[in-house]
């Protein structure tokens, strides 16, 4: 008998009670799957087509539910309002309900990797587990980086006076859509040289280029909200996963492992790659990312059987 191919996705929307309008799509799991639920989140300029190559390829579909949704201010979630990682842990928290899930995986990159840290001590009964891709620690920032961090009080400042503006009819009529797996998939032909790789770099870390499709204000928010301090890992009593890239582009390797050895239950790997790994190196991060979950899996079905737990492993 022919394996059932999995469920399509769908296209889903939530009407915030402030008149905000979430976007997001769903990958519903096999009928009887018993996998956890991820949600999956996308980084700064960012929208949910980051995902899109995940989810199309990744061994996970049809085992657990995947959502991936456009935080609000990006994509196709509309919102005119204050935004913030409080704003968006809510949001989070109304689509599982929307969706019928108590609990579920957080999987980030980058500002999306600060976000689930963030919902894991808003809503701790809610965050089963993380997966931290590149997560922004300020102590760990090197070079520019680190200087623009310490301006983050006045980035929300610039934003605060972007959004009046924006009340006052002043504002871009229209920024363009951007498709992030098609350009992902023009950046890996173009990694061929090193001179290619410098422009990709250049590309990625260009405000310029990520302005073309992001509202002024969002992206001035979601520099300061990257640059918001976590919460200290050592209190997140849940397993959690941390993808790094080996190119250190934004913070020092080192320290990196250092503030992430502090999470009682971490897992670590290194993804050779800039800061990029979901463009870079795809087929990496979906691996590393389908051994942890079937591990975790494990540990649950242990636990749900009465069973001693044990501790969740990259294998």
């Amino acid at each position: 008998m022919l394996p059932i191919p999995p469920a399509p996705e769908r296209a889903c929307t939530l009407h915030r009670p402030d008149g905000a309008v979430l976007a997001y799509r769903v990958a519903p799991p096999a009928a009887g799957a018993r996998g956890a639920v991820l949600v999956l989140l996308h980084g700064l300029a960012s929208n949910l087509s980051r995902w899109s190559e995940f989810v199309e390829h990744s061994a996970l579909r049809g085992q657990h539910a995947l959502i991936r949704l456009d935080l609000r201010g990006h994509g196709g979630s509309v919102s005119r309002g204050a935004i913030g990682l409080e704003v968006w842990a809510d949001d989070i928290a109304a689509v599982l309900d929307a969706q019928g899930h108590e609990r579920a995986i957080l999987v980030g990159h980058s500002l999306g990797a600060q976000l689930a840290l963030h919902f894991a001590r808003r809503q701790p009964q809610r965050a089963a587990g993380l997966v931290l891709i590149d997560p922004v620690f300020r102590e760990a920032l090197h070079g520019r980086w680190r200087l623009l961090a310490a301006c983050a009080p006045l980035l929300h400042g610039a934003a605060r006076a972007v959004r009046t503006l924006n009340t006052l009819g002043l504002r871009r009529r229209r920024v363009e859509p951007v498709d992030l797996r098609e350009l992902d998939v023009l950046a890996r032909q173009a990694l061929a040289s090193p001179a290619a790789e410098a422009a990709f770099v250049r590309r990625y870390s260009s405000a310029r280029a990520d302005l073309r499709h992001t509202r002024s204000a969002t992206y001035l928010q979601d520099l300061a909200e990257m640059f918001r301090a976590p919460p200290d890992p050592a209190t997140l009593r849940l397993p959690v996963l941390a993808l790094l890239s080996g190119g250190a582009t934004f913070a020092d390797a080192a320290a990196m492992r250092e503030m992430l050895a502090r999470l009682p239950d971490m897992t670590l790997a290194t993804i050779a790659c800039h800061h990029w790994p979901l463009t870079e190196r795809p087929a990496e991060v979906r691996a590393a990312i389908e051994r942890w979950c079937e591990s975790w899996c494990d540990h649950a079905a242990t636990l749900r059987e009465g069973h001693p737990a044990r501790s969740v492993a990259l294998r």
